[in-house]
């Protein structure tokens, strides 16, 4: 390979670094006017009326506008719900949008919007929620599940259709094999905890924002998205327009995770298309903890069986994931993970998603499996440790292997859920654990995975007059796929990667491509470029044949140039061949090479890590002090960036273990909005050392056999910290985050 593997930073980095990248905020337009959102202080009220006449009357003030001046569409989904329309169902729901000619103008003025509510019962614990006599959330019937981002992820494993009736519970999955029951009374050992985790926010530094601007025919949206096709879809559908009319340019954007696919886009849309005037909105810090979408809270009771001799016989766990205002968590998957990562003869596992008066949910790297992972990674620790055996062992004894059954009882393809214990199982820092712990020092392990997502994707590649490439793609870069596909190129044509352009198109421009999650792009669309080049190639390759008189067979492409092999001198540049398909009457077409895919098996990926922490017993702080990190990624491209992405995942696994939650009092308040209340990792909580091991187990359809990186590398993190916790005090905690009063508290025998 001479492109491939190779470490090259961020095409973008320099750029980014330095501050000249364009955001969605950076969008001047000419008459661009400013939106600032009204949000409901309570969880569950009526709406009695709203009163704008305050808010109009101040100098700047274009229009104030609520439900009433919008379409009464059918709100199936959050980005359908628009503004609240006689009732409010979340504290942080948008109930107006206030538009001046600049944002302070509209800030104040939003304050002066009154509006009447009356309090209604609400009720914010899931558990609570599926009382008989629970306030519903939807008393009409439970709307259209929210889950296209779940979907988009690879997320998407099915359950049961939840018939609209008078309840809170919107869906339940069902997985089982054998008989648990009885092979949970059978067995000799038997672990049993409830895990929970928290709301957790995506957190991205730059807040969601749209801009949008009336045309003539259509409309045109800059927006901070991760899926711009998807965008382009649903507003045309909102606006009653074809999906022509509405073209979608994805701004470079600062950080997604699955926050960001569509939320404000068709408000923003409407109000532009009402004013006959530009719009933006752009949250702020509050307005994204309070009205957006996070990752949901779980609550996972587990049941883990053995025999004395080590043989896993049994697991029984019920999942209970409190979706907030819509359907659409990722319950689903993470009871799907939950039960296939080993293989055990006696399965049951019920999921179910109930809803409660909070914000909906949305998909968060790797939307269910942090929180999936976290219980049964954490059970099958205390397992090994009752058992008196290696945790390892244990699980390189029961992991799946590459054709073993899901508990779908689908076989699984191809993956490295062994290769990566197998590489930590040799770590010094696994070897060492005990010397570790005589050091006042635990070690933890946990593995975890992603199914990985899939999605139709096209890709062009063309031929310059100058000798470069241009490849014209359709996703966001998020996390360096664009240097990816220029790796891809500069390996078919053997030419520098500075020697091929991405282009990133709109959604009028450019060829179709899924949004970006799931650790898909590189396998979709990097495969889409790979079969452009390769297109491109022959093209070049029988032009040059034509003019160097030879056998195709006998050329061959290198340094830029093809050569006739065994032929000194006999060659013809790629700017050459460009030239004689881009003149007058010239006689070959311009090269241009398409690549489409439809990859419909998906390529999971899985990542195994050891933490090493300390734990101050007088104030419960718990200090990470290493991350191993051994995952599989199929073929590393850009071993560079992959290690980003490992080390990026793992920190916010470190958020997901110690620090964030989105808190609420009883009553449906939201006690951290903002970065006061709410904790994120900050550069002195990041681990004094993260080590990265790259495994390649190819996968049979990625490009040079690469997988997805993205959502791995967060799944195991919490695991491994709760299993060092453990090891270095013989204390488990069961409850996320572990904040240092969780701990002392378990620190001194009370309840974690």
């Amino acid at each position: 390979m001479t492109a491939i593997g190779k470490r090259v930073p961020l095409r973008d980095g320099a750029s980014k670094a330095a501050g000249r990248v364009n955001y969605a905020g950076d969008v001047a337009l000419p008459g661009l006017l400013h939106a600032r959102l009204v949000l409901s202080p309570y969880p569950h009220a009526a709406i009695r009326a709203i009163d704008t006449s305050q808010a109009r009357a101040v100098p700047g003030v274009v229009a104030v506008l609520t439900a009433e001046d919008l379409p009464d569409i059918v709100p199936t989904s959050r980005h359908r719900l628009l503004l609240a329309r006689d009732r409010v169902i979340f504290a942080g729901q948008p109930v107006a949008l206030v538009v001046a000619e600049d944002e302070a103008t509209a800030q104040d003025a939003a304050d002066l919007v009154f509006v009447d509510y009356d309090p209604l019962p609400a009720v914010v614990d899931p558990e609570a929620a599926m009382a008989p006599d629970a306030p519903l959330v939807w008393p009409e019937g439970i709307p259209g599940s929210d889950d296209e981002t779940a979907a988009a992820h690879g997320a998407d494993v099915g359950g049961e259709d939840v018939q609209p009736t008078r309840s809170n519970i919107s869906n339940r999955v069902h997985f089982a094999r054998g008989d648990a029951a009885q092979a949970l009374a059978e067995a000799e050992v038997v672990v049993e905890r409830t895990y929970t985790t928290s709301r957790v926010h995506q957190n991205y530094l730059e807040p969601q924002t749209v801009v949008a601007r009336p045309e003539p025919e259509g409309i045109t949206i800059w927006t901070s998205t991760q899926a711009p096709f998807f965008v382009q879809s649903e507003v045309a559908d909102l606006l009653g327009m074809t999906e022509s009319d509405v073209r979608v340019i994805p701004t470079p954007v600062g950080g997604g995770f699955g926050g960001k696919f569509l939320l404000f886009e068709p408000l923003v849309a409407f109000a532009a298309q009402k004013l006959r005037r530009p719009v933006r909105l752009k949250l702020t810090r509050m307005e994204e903890l309070l009205a957006t979408k996070p990752a949901p809270a779980a609550r996972i009771h587990v049941q883990l069986g053995a025999r004395r001799d080590g043989t896993i016989t049994v697991l029984r766990a019920h999942l209970l994931f409190d979706s907030g205002c819509y359907p659409g968590t990722p319950v689903g998957v993470a009871a799907f993970l939950l039960g296939s990562y080993y293989q055990i003869p006696n399965v049951e596992i019920e999921g179910v998603e109930v809803l409660t008066f909070k914000a909906s949910n949305d998909a968060y790297r790797a939307p269910g499996a942090p929180q999936a992972t976290f219980a049964i990674e954490s059970a099958m620790d205390e397992l090994a440790q009752r058992l008196g055996v290696d945790a390892i062992e244990l699980r390189l004894r029961h992991a799946s292997a590459t054709g073993d059954p899901t508990i779908r009882g689908r076989p699984w393809p191809r993956i490295g859920l062994r290769n990566v214990l197998e590489a930590i199982r040799e770590h010094p820092l696994w070897q060492n654990r005990e010397q570790a712990r005589a050091e006042g020092r635990g070690v933890g392990v946990a593995v975890g995975g992603w199914p990985g997502g899939i999605e139709p994707a096209a890709a062009t590649c063309l031929l310059q007059r100058d000798g470069t490439l241009t490849i014209n793609v359709g996703s966001v870069d998020l996390t360096g796929s664009t240097t990816a596909f220029a790796l891809i190129a500069a390996e078919v044509f053997d030419v520098p990667p500075e020697k091929i352009r991405i282009v990133t198109g709109d959604t009028l421009t450019a060829p179709y491509a899924g949004a970006t999650g799931g650790s898909k792009i590189t396998y979709t669309v990097g495969a889409a470029v790979l079969q452009a080049v390769e297109e491109a190639k022959q093209q070049v390759l029988a032009i040059a044949a034509e003019e160097l008189e030879a056998d195709p067979g006998d050329l061959e492409l290198r340094d830029g140039a093809v050569h006739v092999r065994g032929v000194p001198g006999r060659s013809l540049s790629l700017a050459e061949i460009a030239g004689k398909t881009m003149r007058f009457g010239g006689r070959y077409a311009p090269v241009l090479g398409h690549g489409r895919t439809a990859i419909t098996e998906q390529a999971p990926g899985f990542c195994a890590q050891l933490a090493e922490v300390s734990v101050d017993p007088d104030t419960g702080v718990v200090r990470v002090h290493r991350l191993v990190l051994a995952q599989d990624v199929g073929r590393a491209i850009n071993p560079l960036l992959i290690e980003g992405q490992m080390m990026g995942g793992a920190v916010q696994g470190l958020g997901w273990a110690l620090h964030e939650q989105i808190a609420y009092d009883e009553n449906g308040q939201v006690l951290t909005a903002s970065w006061m209340d709410y904790s994120v990792p900050r550069a002195p909580h990041v681990a004094e050392a993260i080590e990265c091991i790259l495994v390649e187990v190819p996968s049979e359809h990625g490009p040079f056999g690469a997988r997805g990186v993205g959502e791995p590398p967060v799944v195991a993190t919490a695991a491994a910290v709760a299993n060092a916790i453990a090891h270095a005090t013989g204390v488990r905690l069961s409850d996320l985050p572990m904040t240092p009063q969780r701990v002392w508290r378990a620190l001194q025998g009370g309840d974690a």
